[in-house]
């Protein structure tokens, strides 16, 4: 096929169930490809991982040239749009830096593995709902531990989840490539209540304030020029967000594609001694995440291609999690024992690689290994359906039924 007939479109039918066969077919044909939608889409391994750590690249919009989704969003909602531009996700150096150092201490090795009791507390008690029915994994699970963990993490109070869901849910689609003003009008407005209700949470902490997250930010901002009032609000909901949209995702499609690879299901049951890999496969297999942005600073050649100063790129983190000339000609098998899974790229890299990453690795291994040997004769019950997102790809619902019970 030739570069002039092919084209990124992930909005075509069967992208958001299955975008790997489209992945394959660009970076066959045109790996660094100039989309319609004007922006640059990368999809080979060397070029992705080149970029993600390439310090003169920037993540501000105000450093990008206008695209046909920025102008649209400018006409469905105004200045609304900047919604959320105050988080770390969203800032170079030296802001990026600042934000990151206030919260990384909450996020260290030693820090999360301390969490490890209540993880796997957690875990325990929603699995002793499971049901001798059909159950969704998704809502009995992949979403409601991530949620406790940052919750507690932060110290927040009870608030409705149902409520807050819905507003993550719509939200996060600002990361998506979204050209129906109704849906942006949605997320603007989403980001909104979010943020009401997050600016609650911060008022009410500072009148019962303890040993968080929350309050440790809190205290910041009351250092003067460390952490603005919206900066601290923004990176609450930017650990809301981050904390748990992205392990949902990760325990979701685990549990998918262990099902549809019993042979690794059975493994990971019966050898706990690879669960660390295991998840590490699993990142790189479907990854929770897949692509994220960056903006040239001044012109740069990609495989012969010239990059305006200015130019957005989005960086195919799934499609280089399975490019053959990185992982092999098995690129697209599920193994959990691949030598090498952990340099996948599902957590990004550089300045902005994960900072939630060794969390959602714990999380991620706690509830896959119980999953399976706590109900070693899991299997699907119906067809999956998808959040039909394009970056933050994941499962809405993932019915199972537990045959013989548990061990």
């Amino acid at each position: 096929m030739s570069e002039s007939t092919v084209s990124y479109n992930p909005f075509q039918p069967g992208f958001a169930e299955d975008p790997y066969p489209h992945y394959q077919e660009m970076r066959r044909a045109d790996p660094v490809h100039q989309s319609p939608m004007g922006v640059w889409v990368l999809f080979r391994h060397q070029d992705v991982f080149r970029l993600l750590r390439d310090p003169t690249l920037s993540v501000e919009d105000r450093n990008a040239h206008s695209t046909p989704m920025t102008e649209l969003m400018r006409e469905a909602v105004g200045d609304e749009a900047d919604v959320g531009i105050a988080t770390m996700l969203s800032r170079d150096p030296p802001d990026h830096t600042r934000l990151r150092r206030l919260v990384s201490k909450a996020f260290t090795p030693r820090t999360v593995e301390q969490l490890r009791p209540r993880i796997e507390h957690l875990v325990d008690a929603a699995l002793d709902q499971a049901s001798e029915a059909e159950w969704n994994v998704i809502d009995l699970l992949a979403f409601p531990l991530p949620f406790h963990v940052i919750s507690e993490l932060l110290g927040t109070p009870q608030t409705d989840t149902v409520q807050l869901r819905q507003w993550s849910g719509t939200l996060v689609r600002s990361l998506e490539p979204v050209y129906d003003p109704e849906l942006l009008k949605a997320i603007a407005e989403a980001g909104q209540n979010i943020f009401g209700l997050i600016l609650e949470i911060i008022e009410w902490k500072r009148k019962n304030p303890a040993d968080d997250l929350l309050s440790g930010l809190i205290a910041a901002e009351h250092e003067g020029d460390t952490l603005s009032a919206d900066e601290l609000a923004a990176q609450v909901v930017l650990l809301y967000l981050a904390g748990h949209e992205t392990t949902v995702n990760l325990i979701g499609n685990g549990t998918l594609a262990l099902l549809r690879h019993r042979s690794q299901f059975d493994r990971l049951r019966d050898e706990p001694g690879i669960a660390d890999n295991a998840v590490e496969e699993l990142l790189r297999y479907d990854s929770p995440v897949q692509m994220t942005r960056r903006i040239f600073l001044s012109p740069l050649e990609v495989d012969g291609k010239h990059i305006e100063a200015g130019a957005v790129a989005i960086l195919g983190l799934g499609a280089s999690n399975r490019d053959p000339d990185q992982w092999g000609a098995n690129a697209d098998d599920l193994d959990l024992t691949r030598p090498g899974a952990s340099q996948h790229v599902s957590f990004g890299g550089g300045h902005h690689y994960c900072l939630g990453s060794h969390l959602a690795r714990l999380e991620g291994s706690v509830a896959l290994t119980k999953l399976v040997r706590r109900f070693p004769n899991l299997d699907l019950a119906g067809d999956p359906v998808w959040n039909g997102r394009i970056n933050l790809r994941g499962l809405s619902k993932l019915s199972v039924t537990i045959g013989q019970r548990a061990r």
